[in-house]
């Protein structure tokens, strides 16, 4: 009966991402990665620059299930791009998300488990050898890579900065305990399958 009520546990709180309840602060996870926010008055946007379609399509249902409008279209490069409506609920997140004209990570900023997932889906990948796993930094905000590295580790996830001399920067999650965690934090992959590859796993 015990190794039942384990299992029952385990199960529940296994994918931490799919039973928090959405909310629009969970975007602060693509601000993470390269995402950008953009205010004007009393209203914000938040964008995103993905290097595939299937980034883009799960951002935007995320959007959607913090109850916001998404639009999927494209950068002036011709990548994914995926972007919120501008509205007065995300003022907050962009104004703690700047400092001055630039990105800033908040005080105290812990990523959640959807913020998690915002990141990973904005800019995750797994190393070549299925063992690691990378969390994309934004490479035009080089001050919030140590931050959110700090960041990470208050979650619970101690990862190793990397690429932060003209390569590409992250997160490196390393080491089963810590990838454990993050699998646990962000939960299934979404329903496709390049997504499948990309997806942090133990």
């Amino acid at each position: 009966m015990s190794g039942l009520l384990s299992d029952s546990v385990n199960q529940l709180s296994f994918f931490s991402a799919d039973t928090d309840a959405p909310d629009v602060r969970d975007l602060g996870g693509l601000l993470a990665a390269q995402g950008q926010a953009a205010a004007a008055a009393d209203r914000a946007r938040v964008s995103v620059v993905v290097d595939a379609q299937w980034r883009a399509e799960a951002i935007a249902e995320l959007i959607e299930e913090a109850g916001l409008a998404a639009e999927l279209t494209r950068s002036d490069e011709g990548s994914p791009l995926v972007r919120t409506a501008s509205v007065p609920e995300l003022l907050a997140l962009a104004t703690d998300w700047t400092k001055g004209a630039v990105k800033a990570v908040p005080a105290g900023w812990i990523p959640g488990p959807r913020a998690l997932r915002a990141w990973t889906l904005a800019a995750g990948h797994t190393e070549a050898d299925g063992e690691r796993f990378v969390l994309g930094l934004d490479p035009h905000a080089p001050d919030t890579h140590a931050v959110l590295a700090q960041s990470l580790m208050r979650a619970g996830i101690a990862p190793t900065l990397m690429g932060t001399r003209g390569g590409h920067p992250g997160l490196r999650v390393v080491g089963h305990r810590r990838l454990q965690r993050l699998v646990e934090n962000v939960g299934q992959p979404p329903d496709r399958p390049e997504a499948r590859g990309a997806w942090p796993r133990v």
